[in-house]
């Protein structure tokens, strides 16, 4: 699986989005094992380096612990992930309200417009 990337940010940065992603919605789980960094490098289409760095930057932010000639899993931590998931919600709030009001658009407007969407 090679993946597309974005200029806008680092490639790194967007496999930790794309994990974090896969975290939240539930097709990483807890104690799942990450496969290993140059079978992910390999799927990625990326440099090695750049998954060591994508792995360690999910090891600090205690979502992923590494063992020791295992390899490195989703960390058993429930309330981590909770966490997680709670943050990136706010994140994407407060990138959309950021973002309409670029466009002018107010929130009750735009909160009108997504119950007509359902």
């Amino acid at each position: 699986m090679m993946t597309d990337f974005t200029r806008d940010k680092p490639i790194y940065s967007q496999l930790v989005d794309r994990i974090c992603g896969d975290i939240i919605k539930e097709h990483l789980r807890l104690g799942d094992k990450l496969p290993s960094v140059r079978e992910y490098a390999v799927q990625s289409g990326v440099n090695v380096n750049t998954v060591q760095r994508v792995y360690k930057e999910l090891e600090l932010m205690q979502l992923t612990e590494t063992k020791r000639g295992q390899g490195t899993f989703i960390t058993s931590n429930e309330q981590r992930l909770l966490e997680l998931r709670d943050s990136m919600k706010e994140q994407l709030a407060e990138s959309f309200l950021a973002s309409i009001a670029s466009f002018g658009f107010s929130k009750e407007e735009m909160l009108q417009l997504l119950q007509r969407k359902g």
